[in-house]
């Protein structure tokens, strides 16, 4: 019972990163219609530019604001710059576009700091806390805390404040928005910029339990996706369910199954899902065309 709890604790806290990302991609996605499969980029960026803040001794605090400062930039410059001038493009060429992007920020980062993975060091201490047998580390704890705030402050910017409002009257019905004065594209980049920082601090709270290199957010990207298609495109709380979900999946299998099986479980309860559910667990958000 024990060995099964430890599997459970180990896969919640992959799945709250994987639910990091699966909100990235449907913040944007409800605003924009865009599919960001650059979004696993996000994630590398946080981490890697923390890393290099840090090595130019600045303090640890100061370097984790800087670097999701720098990715929230960097996610808006996307949008404004590249995705927003493809205004008539198919949904196919954005697609391939994102792919594109993620490629390039992949090999600027290959260039500026190399293929060497780096540590980033823990917030608190590297000691586990135990608790009725289950070893968890500290940095996991972590993890899950910037889960809950992430969401808690998605929350309230969503229901709770006149730009929340904006962006769902944009996601809703873009044109009737435009017609009060409300500006889909500025609306776009702030979805952009919301998930670069949402991706940043999920790379900066995880780099401490492995390691931070230029190609770490490929497959996160993918998993995080796999489960924003999973809980139901254009769903947030289905996504987080199905990302926490696909977490406990893969230490399950990875523990009672085999190890090496792990990374292709996300990818099994993909199709299975879009075999038997094609709308995700919780059925896709019914929402406008959506518009850049």
């Amino acid at each position: 019972m024990t060995e099964l709890l430890q599997y459970v604790a180990n896969g919640l806290v992959s799945g709250g990163v994987y639910a990091i990302v699966a909100v990235g991609f449907i913040t944007i996605y409800n605003v924009s219609k865009v599919i960001n499969l650059a979004q696993g980029e996000f994630l590398m960026l946080g981490g890697m530019t923390t890393v290099a803040f840090i090595s130019l001794h600045v303090p640890y605090p100061i370097a984790v604001i800087l670097a999701i400062a720098v990715v929230t930039l960097i996610g808006v410059i996307m949008q404004r710059y590249i995705i927003a001038t493809i205004k008539k493009a198919s949904a196919i060429s954005l697609i391939i576009l994102t792919i594109g992007i993620s490629t390039l920020i992949r090999g600027v980062a290959s260039l500026i700091w190399g293929k060497d993975a780096f540590a980033l060091a823990p917030i608190t201490s590297n000691e586990p806390i135990s608790f009725i047998g289950i070893h968890v580390s500290q940095q996991s704890i972590w993890i899950l805390t910037a889960v809950l705030v992430i969401l808690f402050c998605l929350w309230v910017l969503m229901e709770k404040t006149m730009i929340g409002k904006k962006i769902n009257a944009c996601s809703i019905n873009p044109v009737a928005a435009r017609l009060m004065g409300i500006s889909p594209a500025k609306m776009s980049m702030l979805a952009f910029g919301i998930s670069g920082a949402t991706g940043a601090l999920a790379g900066i709270v995880i780099a401490p339990l492995s390691v931070t290199s230029y190609d770490i957010g490929v497959l996160l990207g993918i998993k995080g996706f796999s489960a924003a298609i999973l809980g139901g495109l254009g769903n947030p709380l289905g996504a987080v369910v199905a990302a926490l979900l696909l977490g406990m999946m893969e230490s399950l299998g990875a523990g009672y199954l085999s190890s090496g099986l792990k990374d292709a479980i996300a990818f099994i309860a993909l199709i299975g899902m879009l075999l038997v559910k094609p709308s995700g667990l919780f059925g896709e958000r019914s929402v406008g065309k959506g518009g850049l």
